[in-house]
């Protein structure tokens, strides 16, 4: 085939599948499986190259984080902590809204957001289960919140790891410095403007309250020896994430190996265990990175990354503003990671071709737009589809416009934010 035409096909493969999947009339994890099968029946990707496009690393996170949650789960932990935290809220669910945005954005810092979501969303569904609330409101807060918290360090998105990893100059500590600052404030002005978006679907009902205060949360406990177990395996993974670039560790390593030291340790049936495991969500991904490796291929991500930088002629303010925009843009639409793949390196040559000596503004842009763009659509990060899975699976699903209307405003608000930013502390 025609370099051209594998140009032409692998886009019109790639738009449809896209517009099948915003439909919504197919289910997402089926179509985006029918559009990486295109790639390879066409021939724009060849069996060993679609091996290549998958992002094994979060795949394996993704399973072995899911078997973890799985069998803690049938502990009563979940329901324990859900009973502890809203009779700290009173039951009062904006009080409640804000302490589960609190708590997810700050584990998505310390561990990463796709781990974070994993443990938040069972505990949210056992407290709106148990005060009959809406769960949107707190699932799409939850989503936001994660994205938001995993800007603010080097092991919270895939996207900084990718960045710190191609930069060894960048610490983790100026990860932290350079970019929880900005996080921390659209985590504050989102949050506010979520409150106000769900004000009226967040009624507080005193008589349910009060059925609350009176459960002892001890009593949802099933099995404490299993709950001991599964708390130290989790304990010991998230040190392992901790310690991950120390020891050169992929993260995905690391949840296999507590999961599989779990199941071990609590002789659990393999077969009870991987039910547990939201393989729609998983083959969702599969069929997503076959999809964005043949536009890989064929050249198409890395010429709009290419020809929007050329614009700029290396000035560091355009060139710093395009990066950011273009990113964010660009994750909301396909998966971040092979697009911060493609702009590291280009990145770097355009540093060497222009002489520009320090490119930290276009780096920490980079980061901002590829990590807060995730929140523009459903599919915009890994955390974004994981929540979803959880939430059909709990019979709630969450439509691909039903969260664009909440998700696109609020991540150009907080690219809007990052603007300023970026030009008042690296550029002005």
């Amino acid at each position: 085939m025609e370099p051209n035409v594998q140009l032409i096909t692998a886009t019109v493969i790639f738009v449809a599948t896209y517009a099948l999947i915003i439909s919504e009339k197919i289910h997402r994890s089926s179509v985006a499986l029918a559009g990486g099968l295109l790639m390879l029946l066409v021939g724009i990707l060849n069996f060993e190259e679609a091996k290549k496009a998958l992002e094994l690393n979060t795949i394996g996170l993704l399973i072995g984080m899911m078997i973890i949650v799985g069998i803690t789960r049938r502990t009563g932990v979940f329901e324990f902590l859900a009973i502890k935290a809203a009779q700290w809220a009173e039951g009062k669910p904006v009080k409640i809204l804000l302490a589960m945005s609190v708590i997810t954005a700050g584990l998505s810092a310390l561990l990463d957001n796709v781990t974070t979501v994993l443990l938040v969303v069972p505990v949210t569904f056992s407290i709106v289960d148990t005060l009959r609330l809406n769960p949107m409101p707190f699932l799409v807060t939850e989503i936001i919140a994660s994205n938001i918290g995993g800007t603010a360090t080097l092991i919270g998105d895939p996207p900084n790891i990718m960045i710190g990893s191609a930069v060894p100059e960048l610490s983790f500590m100026d990860f932290i410095i350079n970019l929880a600052p900005i996080a921390f404030l659209v985590f504050l002005v989102t949050s506010g403007i979520i409150c106000w978006l769900y004000r009226k679907e967040l009624t507080y009902n005193p008589d349910l309250t009060a059925k609350l205060t009176a459960i002892n949360p001890l009593d949802e406990i099933k099995d404490y020896a299993l709950m001991k177990k599964s708390l130290f395996v989790l304990g010991l993974t998230i040190v392992g994430f901790g310690l991950h670039q120390t020891f050169h560790w992929d993260s995905s390593v690391v949840a296999l190996s507590g999961a599989v030291l779990l199941m071990v340790i609590a002789r659990e049936e393999p077969e009870d265990v991987l039910l547990t495991v939201e393989w729609p969500t998983i083959f969702f991904f599969v069929g997503l990175f076959i999809l964005v490796g043949g536009l890989e291929k064929v050249g198409v991500i890395h010429a709009i990354a290419e020809g929007a930088l050329k614009l700029t002629g290396g000035e560091m303010l355009t060139t710093s503003m395009l990066v950011l925009w273009l990113s964010a843009i660009a994750s909301a639409l396909v998966d971040n990671i092979p697009f911060v793949a493609t702009m590291i390196p280009l990145i770097k040559t355009m540093g060497q071709l222009g002489g520009i000596t320090n490119l930290e503004p276009l780096w920490w842009s980079l980061a901002l737009g590829a990590c807060l763009g995730g929140n523009g659509t459903l599919i915009g990060a890994s955390a974004n589809v994981i929540v979803a899975g959880i939430a059909e699976k709990n019979g709630v699903p969450i439509s691909f416009w039903g969260f664009m209307k909440i998700g696109f405003p609020l991540m150009i608000v907080s690219i809007l934010m990052s603007t300023i930013y970026v030009y008042l502390v690296y550029v002005a």
